[in-house]
């Protein structure tokens, strides 16, 4: 079992930045694929970026491609995202998740990520 906690969200005015971390526990982090979603008000939660088990396979939803990065540190056990250029739509509550993969590939689908952090709030103002 995984137990995600999420952190580096705040407040931030249009066009700055902010890197979320999220730390896992266990032995077995470099066995998860991992993946970054969000959810603003009133709307469903969605797909930001995914990162392979090595780290050698991301991808980013088009709405944050240039803007956002993944990247993972499996020494440190840790998923993060760096996100330049914000935009007010970019605030939501941020979530990381973890699915279990034998393979070193992406896991894009909401449904496949079997752990998940509690979110971490993130506000850009115009």
């Amino acid at each position: 079992q995984v137990q995600l906690v999420e952190s580096g969200g705040g407040l931030v005015q249009a066009g700055g930045s902010l890197r979320l971390s999220c730390a896992a526990s266990g032995r077995t982090f470099s066995t998860y694929a991992m993946g970054w979603f969000r959810q603003a008000p009133g709307k469903e939660r969605g797909f930001v970026a995914a990162i392979s088990r090595s780290g050698g396979g991301t991808y980013h939803a088009d709405s944050v491609k240039g803007r956002f990065t993944i990247s993972r540190d499996n020494a440190k056990n840790t998923v993060y995202l760096q996100m330049n250029s914000l935009k007010p739509d970019d605030t939501a509550v941020y979530y990381c998740a973890a699915d279990y993969r034998v393979l070193d590939r992406l896991t894009l689908a909401e449904s496949e990520y079997d752990y998940w952090g509690q979110g971490t709030q993130v506000t850009v103002s115009s």
